[in-house]
């Protein structure tokens, strides 16, 4: 079976990194982004079957991607992973649920290995092609 692809976002490079090592220990095949340009161009070339943005990014922020993705007709998971303040976190969740997005999470950095797997391995079989 084809591992699932996940496009991350985070310009946090020690996060990132952490993030994505998550993901392939679930699993996962995992690309990361560093910015808006870069994500785009990803979401273009990988065509992820799961994507997981950080919502404070220079120059943009997650509500900006979370439009892309709707006006994409993105279906698969969308997981929020941010250091924002819960009730934040919470009100991107509701606003990609009404933008029509298959919303998971969120989760708040720093994040755990732990918490982090169980979510990855809990989506994956959705996932499955």
């Amino acid at each position: 079976m084809e591992r699932p692809r996940l496009l991350l976002i985070d310009d946090e490079p020690a996060l990132a990194d952490f993030l994505a090592a998550a993901a392939r220990e679930c699993g996962y095949e995992a690309s990361v982004a560093r910015n808006e340009a870069e994500f785009r161009q990803g979401f273009a070339d990988v065509n992820p079957d799961m994507v997981a943005l950080d919502l404070g990014m220079p120059g943009t922020d997650g509500v900006e991607f979370l439009r892309f993705l709707a006006g994409h007709e993105y279906r698969g998971p969308v997981l929020i992973i941010s250091g924002f303040d819960r009730r934040v976190l919470e009100s991107a969740f509701r606003l990609g649920e009404a933008l029509g997005l298959r919303m998971a999470g969120p989760v708040e950095k720093p994040a755990r290995f732990e918490e982090l797997a169980v979510l990855l391995n809990d989506l994956k079989p959705s996932l499955a092609r």
